[in-house]
């Protein structure tokens, strides 16, 4: 039961998008449609999960004076990782994504979570808690994506929805903020519903 608190608290209670609002320059910058949100969060899923797994497995090793750094190469070993796998196989979404892959690196979602829970809880505890940390991110960037995507230009995962004119600002920054804004109160009424 404690595992699955641990998994299912990144969806609502801790969302790192919706109420701790970490990582908001990937969340604003990528979420232009769904398939770039969705893509972006099982990114840095990945990287989560994996670096929350390397962690909790070296963490008595590692020095109090070198830990950030230690995390961080530890995280960008995976960030090269995902780069190198996506301009690969996925070189349309690597495009769309560019320089915000990189920016995994330093993304406060990852780094505080090898920080405050793997480098203090057990491996089968940190990778539930990346998993759930990092689907919850992925649910909070596919959702902002979806809704930017269908008020901004129609469409839905690329597909054309709706006819006709579309609202162009959700597409640009500002309908960023306005629709996360939205999101952010919706998550909110849930949550305060729940508890």
């Amino acid at each position: 039961m404690n595992q699955w608190k641990n998994f299912s608290k990144g969806f609502i209670k801790e969302n790192a998008v919706f109420v701790l609002f970490l990582g908001l320059c990937p969340t604003l910058g990528v979420t232009t449609s769904a398939i770039n949100g969705l893509g972006m969060g099982l990114a840095t899923t990945f990287v989560l999960v994996m670096s929350n797994l390397v962690v909790s497995l070296v963490k008595n090793m590692i020095p109090d004076k070198v830990r950030i750094p230690a995390f961080i190469v530890i995280i960008a070993t995976f960030v090269t990782v995902v780069e190198l796998v996506m301009k690969g196989y996925v070189p349309v979404l690597f495009d769309a994504l560019g320089l915000f892959i990189p920016l995994i690196v330093v993304n406060c979602v990852v780094l505080g979570r090898a920080e405050a829970f793997a480098s203090k809880n057990t491996v089968w505890s940190s990778l539930v808690d990346g998993t759930g940390m990092g689907f919850g991110f992925t649910m909070a960037l596919t959702v902002l994506g979806a809704v930017r995507e269908i008020l901004g230009s129609g469409a839905f995962f690329g597909m054309k929805m709706i006819s006709g004119d579309a609202m162009l600002l959700f597409i640009l920054p500002p309908g960023a903020f306005i629709a996360l804004g939205y999101l952010i109160v919706l998550a909110n009424m849930i949550k305060e519903k729940n508890t």
